[in-house]
């Protein structure tokens, strides 16, 4: 699965999940729920970039 980048500097880990909004390790970015938003800056899914 392929990790994400905000413009904030924020990677998104699929192998680690987002435990603090109760996204499960394992679970691809492209699976996170549609009101996902970076947890540090709260920039929405469309502003990430593919990092690996």
């Amino acid at each position: 699965m392929d990790s994400y980048e905000c413009p904030c500097g924020y990677v998104y880990d699929p192998e680690l999940g987002d435990p603090e909004r109760e996204v499960p390790p394992h679970t691809a970015f492209e699976d996170l729920p549609d009101g996902w938003v970076c947890p540090l800056c709260g920039a929405e899914k469309e502003y990430f970039e593919k990092v690996g």
